[in-house]
């Protein structure tokens, strides 16, 4: 009779096909870990991006002030642009639209919101040269980001 036990327990031993409670654990705190790793990674990549994309956004403005003052101020310095129509040395967004320099609709990538445009402009300083470029978009929580012009201008033109 022992030997008829013996060979149940060792028959049962084998056909055991499961994992163990400490197996599971331990897969799940492995993947606790790498998890923790990873997310935060993740989040940097994505504002990284919503950053690039804002700042190519910045870019196609620029080049569009770049035709306005072209065509419309015979390609000379842009400090002209500095006393017309505002004497503030500012550009913004809305003149360019209203010129057809720029699409009516503009979003801001990071926030998806249409930009507005009276607050979002080109400042240049007092040689005509670009000092930064201010992008705001229409939400209750909007806040001013401004770029730059040495990171706006690095940006490859999309056109």
């Amino acid at each position: 009779m022992r030997t008829a036990v013996m060979k149940r327990l060792g028959k049962a031993k084998e056909d055991q096909k499961g994992f163990t409670l400490i197996e599971l654990l331990a897969v799940i705190v492995i993947l606790a870990v790498i998890a923790a790793i990873a997310i935060p990674l993740i989040g940097g990549i994505i504002n990284k991006s919503k950053k690039d994309a804002d700042v190519s956004t910045a870019r196609q403005i620029y080049d569009a002030a770049r035709l306005y003052v072209t065509s419309e101020l015979n390609g000379e310095n842009p400090k002209v642009v500095t006393t017309t129509p505002t004497s503030d040395g500012k550009l913004t967004v809305k003149q360019l639209q209203t010129k057809g320099y720029l699409d009516t609709n503009i979003t801001l990538p990071s926030t998806k919101k249409p930009l507005n445009v009276d607050d979002s402009y080109l400042q240049y300083k007092a040689d005509g040269t670009l000092e930064t470029i201010t992008l705001t978009d229409t939400s209750s929580t909007a806040i001013a980001k401004t770029y730059p012009a040495s990171e706006v201008i690095a940006v490859e033109s999309t056109r």
